[in-house]
């Protein structure tokens, strides 16, 4: 089906553009992303883009022609399709509108004085040398854009040619670039907004200057008021575009997808606003880069990817190598780890408390312990017995948030994070602090194996009270972690390390290990987790204790 395309609005002042050249002819194949034409506004020349594709049926406003905004520009549509229906609309559209501009002269004319007043009267809202800026119409059909980025902050100088903000369109998210020079007063339409074209998008004007009144009055004044003397020239027919100069560089581009122009003794160059913005800023001459966007047009990349020579030329670094990935379908438990942690790390107001401890005793205990025949715990199982002791003692840390209550449990169930190749599984040590150190010892190498083997039940990973993560066999020193869900704390284990400490006031070399405690802030305060830190401190330095 025929798509019509109308002469966009390119800038936010403009209310008229004149072609001045078609780099497309009837019957040509256009491609969407094509360059349609070079269209003339009041502020510069820029190319415009096709976002149809189809076969060029008609052209409506001829090279050096001037039409309004939304004027029929082109149609473009399958091979031999019949747009007899579209042309007449419009032949009937531009007698319509004669009519109506004859009927409406003596009317105009005897008006035109209280018109000029009202502007006058309208001017005066907006102070001196303040320019409104409003949402653009950067493309034929656009009827509403959204701030995707702003670049620029309140405050921040403004020079023309300045990038402003990203807008997303209905086509395409593009660059907007300023056509004033200036401080940004003000913001009208935040990150994320969405808003009409035409509305209040920012406010520039000299540093200092009170626009409260212009805010308050929505932009309305967009701008500044014409003078009489400015009114006869405006009806003056806009200059025909040449081949020639249309190849001057202009004041500055409009959206992303428009290419600013410059010319130079080897001949026409096309490069992005962002990629010109750049190239000025590094000193590099585009002539001697080379394009690698739509039609040759240079872009970002194309100028990041140079740089000087020796010589002073410029050089293109070449890419090497081959881009290539993989896709590989979340598993189940892949997806039930990211609901689960996304939804702690998100509702869970998380602190953390870092403590070090002086692993001597414990290293020296370990050592002695495992002498005994068929014994041969580890310092994970002696961390497990230690915390589950402490936790005997501090019902708060070992407690459980719920939505409508807060349960603080008197038995001690310990979850055991586990590393697997789909994810991480956290089978649970019951009553650990009942236990010796040989059953926690046994009892983890049963539930590690049958984890990595994929035979874990489901009462088996059920019913922990708090979660131990041990990540010192990794040589991890110190990490936090994810709380593990409805647990209101977890601790984070990190390896033993040899540095110097100082013992009765000389240095000597010892053994530390870090711990790290996440915390629930909803049910464990910063003194409660303090406190059981300082409980644990305790039995890990000195382990002979947890016999007891």
């Amino acid at each position: 089906m025929a798509e019509v395309i109308n002469m966009p609005r390119l800038s936010d002042t403009m209310e008229e553009g004149t072609v001045a050249t078609w780099l497309k002819s009837v019957g040509d194949k256009v491609e969407e992303g094509d360059i349609l034409a070079e269209i003339e506004t009041d502020k510069a020349t820029m190319e415009f883009e096709s976002f149809n594709e189809g076969v060029l049926l008609h052209i409506g406003i001829e090279e050096g022609q001037t039409a309004k905004v939304d004027t029929l520009l082109a149609i473009i549509g399958e091979e031999g399709e019949d747009i007899s229906g579209l042309l007449t609309g419009d032949a009937s559209a531009k007698e319509e509108e004669t009519s109506t501009s004859d009927s409406s002269d003596s009317e105009d004319n005897a008006e035109a004085t209280a018109e000029d007043d009202t502007q006058e009267d309208t001017s005066s809202d907006v102070p001196e040398g303040v320019i409104v800026v409003t949402m653009p119409r950067l493309s034929d059909t656009m009827e509403e854009g959204t701030v995707a980025t702003w670049l620029k902050s309140v405050g921040d100088m403004v020079e023309e040619g300045d990038i402003l903000a990203e807008i997303e369109t209905d086509k395409a998210t593009m660059e907007f670039e300023s056509f004033q020079s200036g401080t940004l007063l003000h913001i009208g339409i935040n990150e994320g907004e969405t808003a009409k074209v035409d509305a209040l998008l920012a406010i520039i004007g000299p540093e200092g200057t009170d626009v409260s009144g212009v805010i308050k009055s929505g932009g309305a004044p967009a701008k500044s008021a014409p003078k009489k003397e400015e009114k006869k020239e405006e009806k003056k027919e806009a200059p025909k575009a040449s081949k020639e100069n249309t190849t001057s560089a202009p004041k500055a581009a409009a959206p992303a997808k428009a290419t600013t122009t410059t010319s130079t003794n080897g001949g026409r160059i096309f490069v992005s606003p962002l990629a010109k913005k750049i190239a000025e800023e590094k000193g590099i001459n585009l002539a001697q880069v080379k394009g690698t966007g739509e039609n040759g047009r240079i872009v970002k990349s194309d100028v990041e990817n140079f740089t000087p020579s020796a010589g002073g030329s410029v050089q293109q670094f070449v890419a090497t190598g081959e881009e290539s990935f993989e896709e590989i379908e979340n598993s189940q438990m892949r997806k039930a780890i990211a609901r689960g942690l996304g939804k702690s790390k998100f509702t869970a107001p998380h602190y953390y408390l870092n403590v070090e401890f002086n692993m001597e005793n414990m290293m020296s205990f370990r050592k002695q312990f495992n002498t005994q025949p068929d014994t041969k715990v580890s310092f994970n199982d002696m961390i497990i017995k230690a915390t589950s002791i402490a936790l005997k003692q501090h019902p708060q840390v070992n407690s459980q948030w719920f939505d409508d209550k807060m349960r603080l449990n008197h038995h001690v169930h310990i979850g055991v994070a586990v590393a697997v190749p789909d994810g991480l599984v956290v089978p649970v040590v019951e009553f650990a602090n009942e236990k010796s150190l040989q059953q926690i010892n046994a009892e983890v190498k049963t539930l590690a194996g049958k984890a990595r083997d994929k035979k874990l039940t489901i009462p088996e990973m059920e019913g922990s009270t708090f979660t131990i993560s041990n990540l010192g066999m990794f040589g991890i020193t110190d990490f936090t972690s994810i709380i593990n869900q409805p647990n209101s704390a977890i601790l984070s284990v990190g390896a033993i390390v040899e540095k110097p400490v100082v013992k009765n006031g000389q240095l000597a070399v010892g053994h530390t290990m870090k711990l790290t405690l996440a915390c629930d802030h909803r049910t464990v305060d910063g003194a409660t987790g303090a406190q059981f830190l300082q409980t644990l401190k305790t039995y890990i330095e000195n382990p002979v204790l947890m016999l007891a």
